[in-house]
């Protein structure tokens, strides 16, 4: 396979092409790095795969010093030229795509940035994707299309037509737009609902990272909905192992599109959570308890029998061995930046 990764300076773009370039496959990275979050943990990542700072200039490959197979370009998607330019010379056989601008409250702020990233974006990709013919597009789109959905565990065939934020109406609007190339171009293409992935390398906007740094400072957390909430939190190895499953093996329906769930199917509760992290690094949370925000859901919970019957797979990393991982991940990286 040659695999273009958009998001790859991203947390779970990092991963997925870190797996990818260890399994032998050729794979073409590209990202914004944009300035959502700290860029130096987005250029930290890429040094992991090998790609050196000093040297990324837009539109310019850059050539892996650690993976034969691998290549960087930074590169936003809603260039359309330079992505079809791009398209054009590698003859890309799939598309894992995970470039967008995420976080809900942000979207709050700054609507044209999800505008632009998440639907401007996609639609050059799509149509990438159908000039050049790549045999599997896959793509991110996040439990968050489930809007405040009371009805759990949710299920793929759920409504997802209320969402309670901007960043969620634009990942239905992903979903909506893959299935019509799927339907009019033959276009083979899944997406991913997403439920709060967390580990290693992971975002510092979301609130493993917040209340991993805050307690480890012996700061206050922001506990919001006074802590009533719970999330389905996946950790990142259980995400890549169902990616390298999913990549290689486009829909077969007649129109060949698929949707599937990826979480644990085990909510937590947010104050376990909380204690967990407590336990983990052996200091106690100091608690703000807040009301809910403007684009928050209570609960997150994923429905994964079909994950489980078209692949036989199902996440399964317990919070606690995820967290204890992530903890030494966050001490070693942070200790030494």
């Amino acid at each position: 396979m040659k695999i273009l990764v958009t998001g790859a300076a991203g947390f779970i773009g990092y991963h997925i092409a870190r797996a990818l370039l260890e399994r032998g496959h050729e794979v073409v990275d590209i990202d914004n790095i944009n300035s959502y979050y700290d860029v130096k943990l987005k250029y930290a990542r890429l040094h992991e795969t090998g790609i050196l700072e000093k040297e990324i200039k837009p539109y310019q490959y850059i050539q892996s010093s650690l993976f034969r197979f691998c290549r960087f370009m930074k590169l936003d998607l809603t260039d359309k030229e330079h992505l079809n330019s791009l398209f054009e010379r590698e003859n890309f056989t799939h598309v894992v795509h995970l470039a967008a601008q995420a976080g809900v409250r942000y979207s709050l702020e700054n609507p044209y940035a999800y505008i632009d990233s998440n639907i401007v974006g996609f639609v050059n990709l799509l149509e990438a994707c159908r000039r050049y013919k790549v045999e599997h597009l896959v793509f991110a789109s996040s439990s968050s299309v489930y809007g405040a959905n009371a009805k759990t565990p949710y299920k793929e065939s759920d409504r997802t037509d209320s969402p309670v934020s901007l960043y969620a109406a634009t990942k239905k609007a992903d979903e909506l737009m893959a299935f019509t190339y799927s339907k009019i171009y033959g276009i083979p293409a899944t997406g991913i609902r997403f439920f709060t992935v967390y580990g290693p390398w992971g975002r510092p906007d979301m609130a493993p990272s917040l209340f991993m740094s805050a307690i480890l400072a012996g700061k206050p957390i922001k506990v919001f909905n006074y802590g009533n909430m719970e999330r389905d939190f996946t950790y990142i190895d259980d995400i890549v192992e169902g990616l390298l499953k999913i990549i290689p093996s486009p829909p077969k329906n007649e129109i060949p599109y698929a949707i599937y769930n990826m979480g644990c199917s085990s909510p937590v509760k947010l104050m376990d959570f909380i204690a967990t992290i407590e336990n983990v690094t052996g200091k106690k949370a100091i608690k703000e308890l807040m009301e809910i925000q403007p684009g928050d859901v209570i609960s997150t919970y994923a429905d994964t029998s079909l994950l489980e019957k078209d692949f036989g797979y199902k996440p399964s990393t317990p919070i606690e061995i995820g967290i204890r991982k992530f903890y030494e991940w966050f001490t070693q990286f942070y200790d030494n930046v």
